[in-house]
């Protein structure tokens, strides 16, 4: 399932940051610099979170919010250079979700952002179940169904299947996926990746109905269903 991200910060180095670290987790990230273009592009996205900065020219921050709440219940997550308790307070009065000061990690921004996705719209963190011809994958009960067959994996076999096929025919980099399974910290090879996957594949075997694990030369991995 895609899970639209859109930032509305003046700041293009927040942006681009954003964007490659939201990418990594392998949400789609939209971005706009302006409080105006921002709530148009909203209106024409309606993604499944608002990461929002305050200070913004033509319309502030505050005034995005009020119109969002007017309609609609998208989580919103403020970003602020201020520190007074004020701002958080009339944030979360305005009905945002969640508060982060600049300069702030990115590494914590994405656990903000997983923790309110999760908090707001379960159902579109989770994919408990994935289910296609031949194929079932309940993350749940920790089980894999190919051909009727239940198929025995380890838990980082388990923990990348399930990256992979509930983020169905979108290609991830070894990096992504490394950063993703085995997090930003991992300093080992990058080919425990492709190691991961050989075996996955023997475990699943050959005989597939409309669906493939496939390799993108020279990118990485997607799992790929016909659309």
């Amino acid at each position: 399932m895609e899970i639209k991200i859109l930032i509305i910060d003046d700041d293009p180095h927040i942006c681009e940051l954003v964007t490659l670290y939201g990418e990594k987790q392998g949400y789609t990230i939209y971005a706009e610099h302006s409080g105006i273009k921002g709530l148009d592009r909203y209106y024409e996205l309606l993604p499944d979170l608002v990461i929002l900065d305050i200070m913004l020219p033509e319309l502030d921050g505050w005034e995005i919010c009020q119109e969002i709440r007017k309609d609609y219940k998208t989580p919103i997550i403020m970003l602020t250079g201020k520190g007074e308790s004020y701002d958080k307070i009339k944030g979360f009065d305005l009905g945002t979700d969640d508060y982060l000061v600049k300069p702030f990690d990115p590494k914590e921004l994405m656990a903000r952002v997983k923790a309110v996705l999760k908090r707001s719209n379960p159902h579109i963190m989770s994919e408990e179940i994935v289910v296609l011809p031949s194929f079932i994958l309940s993350n749940r009960e920790n089980k894999v169904l190919t051909n009727g067959k239940e198929v025995i994996m380890a838990p980082k076999e388990m923990e990348l299947l399930h990256f992979l096929a509930s983020h169905s025919n979108q290609v991830f980099t070894r990096q992504q996926i490394l950063d993703q399974i085995w997090g930003y910290d991992y300093v080992g090879d990058a080919r425990t990746v492709d190691v991961h996957i050989k075996r996955i594949r023997e475990k699943l075997g050959e005989d597939h109905k409309g669906w493939s694990l496939r390799t993108i030369r020279g990118i990485g991995y997607k799992f790929e269903v016909p659309k």
